[in-house]
C-alpha cells in the first residue's frame, strides 16, 4: 500500500479547499487534488478522501478503516472505484487517495436539467449499459472469498470515469460475509445501515445480512435508472419509489414509469421491459425469490445488443402486424419482429443479409 505524505495531499488539494470539495457523505468529504510528479509530463488529478466533522470530533475512523481494508484487499476490477494509496493527518487519522472520476454521479446525471448548456439525458441503451457495469461491480463483491456485501448501493455512489463508465464507489459500510470475524465488524459499523428508500426493509438486525440486500437495493437503483425519480419523494403520493412503481409495472403502464424526457421506440420497448422485469424481481420482499446478481449480469447481457437496421422490411413487418390486429397471432407477430429488432450486428454484411431474411421468413410463416 503506497503511504502518501499528508502535506503533499494538502498542497494538492490547496489545504483542502471547499472549491476542490467534489462530494460528501456521513462519513466521509472527497475533494479533487492535482499531484505534482516532478519528470512527468503531467501532474495526477487524484479524488483525496477525509473524514467528516462529526466523525472527527468523535474519533471514529472506522468508515474509512473499513473501506482501505476492503479495498486493499480486491483486485483490480473495471467498475468499482480503486484505492491508490493512504495517508495520516496529524491527528492519525486515516487519508485515502483514490482514482479521480471526471464525470460526476449516476445522480447527477439523471437529473441533469435539460437545457442547452447541459447533457441531454441517457439514452435507453446507456441507461442499461450503465445498470450491466454496476451489476458487474456487485458481482464481482458478491462473488469475493468471503462475500463482501456493499450495503449502500445508491445513484449517488455510482461515479463515471472519463470514458463514461460507470464505477462503484463508497465500501465504507461494506461488510466480508466471514462469520469467525462478522460479530466484531457489525460492532464496528453500527449494525444494519444504508440509505433509506434503497435499504432492504427485512434488513432489522444483524443476522439478516446477506447478499441479497445488495440485490434488493439494485432493484431500487434500476427503478431510478430508468424512471429518473427520486427514490424518496415527500412531495409525491407514495413518496417511495418501490411503492410507485410495483402497481403500474403489475398494470404493464411503461409509459408512466419510464423518464419522459426521452422518447420509447419500438427498438427500446422491450428492453425497458426487460429492465422493469428485473427491478421487479429484486425488490420482492421475500429475498429467497430474488435473483442473484450473477443472474442479474446475464439477463442484461442478453437484453442489450444492437438493433439491426432494416427499414424496407420494418415498414412490411409493421404492415402485416396492423392487418392481424385483435388475432391470436399478432402477439406472436411482434415477439417475433423483435427478434428482427435484436438480432446482433455482424461485422459481414453478407451474413447479415442472411440472417434477415431467415428471420422475416419465419415471421411471414407464423402469420401467413
Amino acid at each position: 500500500m503506497h503511504e502518501f505524505k499528508y502535506e503533499e495531499l494538502v498542497q494538492a488539494t490547496e489545504n483542502f479547499s471547499q472549491s476542490r470539495l467534489v462530494g460528501k457523505g456521513s462519513h466521509g468529504h472527497v475533494y479533487r487534488g492535482i499531484l505534482k510528479r516532478n519528470g512527468c509530463e503531467h501532474d495526477q488529478l487524484v479524488a483525496v478522501k477525509k473524514q467528516s466533522l462529526g466523525l472527527q470530533k468523535l474519533r471514529d475512523n472506522s468508515k474509512l478503516e473499513n473501506e482501505v481494508n476492503i479495498l486493499s484487499s480486491l483486485s483490480h476490477n473495471p467498475y468499482v472505484i480503486n484505492l491508490l494509496g493512504i495517508s495520516h493527518d496529524s491527528s492519525n487519522n486515516k487519508v485515502l487517495v483514490m482514482e479521480y472520476m471526471p464525470n460526476g454521479t449516476l445522480h447527477e446525471m439523471l437529473r441533469s436539467p435539460v437545457g442547452a448548456s447541459s447533457c441531454p439525458p441517457p439514452t435507453w441503451p446507456k441507461r442499461a449499459q450503465i445498470a450491466l457495469q454496476i451489476a458487474k461491480a456487485v458481482q464481482f463483491l458478491h462473488e469475493a472469498r468471503p462475500p463482501i456485501v456493499h450495503r449502500d448501493i445508491k445513484s449517488a455512489n455510482i461515479l463515471f470515469d472519463s470514458d463514461w463508465n460507470a464505477r462503484l464507489a463508497d465500501l465504507g459500510l461494506a461488510i466480508r460475509m466471514n462469520h469467525d470475524s462478522l460479530n466484531w465488524q457489525i460492532d464496528s459499523l453500527n449494525r444494519p445501515a444504508g440509505t433509506i428508500g434503497y435499504l432492504d426493509p427485512a434488513y432489522t438486525v444483524p443476522s439478516k445480512l446477506s447478499t441479497k440486500i445488495d440485490v434488493f437495493s439494485f432493484g431500487v437503483l434500476l427503478l431510478e435508472i430508468i424512471s429518473a425519480r427520486k427514490v424518496m419523494d415527500v412531495s409525491r403520493s407514495p413518496s417511495s419509489i418501490v411503492e410507485w412503481a410495483i402497481p403500474l409495472i403489475q398494470k404493464d403502464q411503461i409509459v408512466e414509469i419510464s423518464d419522459g424526457r426521452v422518447p420509447i421506440s419500438r427498438f427500446t420497448d422491450g428492453l425497458i421491459r426487460n429492465m422493469l422485469s428485473i427491478a421487479r424481481r429484486c425488490i420482492n420482499f421475500g429475498e429467497t425469490d430474488r435473483p442473484s446478481m450473477g443472474e442479474i449480469v446475464s439477463e442484461l447481457e442478453n437484453c442489450i445488443v444492437e438493433p439491426i437496421r432494416f427499414p424496407l422490411w420494418m415498414n412490411l413487418l409493421r404492415s402485416l402486424i396492423h392487418r392481424k390486429n385483435g388475432s391470436s397471432k399478432s402477439k406472436t407477430t411482434a415477439r417475433a419482429a423483435t427478434s428482427i429488432v435484436c438480432a446482433p450486428h455482424q461485422e459481414n454484411g453478407h451474413a447479415e443479409i442472411s440472417r434477415g431474411k431467415l428471420l422475416l421468413r419465419e415471421i411471414l410463416a407464423d402469420i401467413s
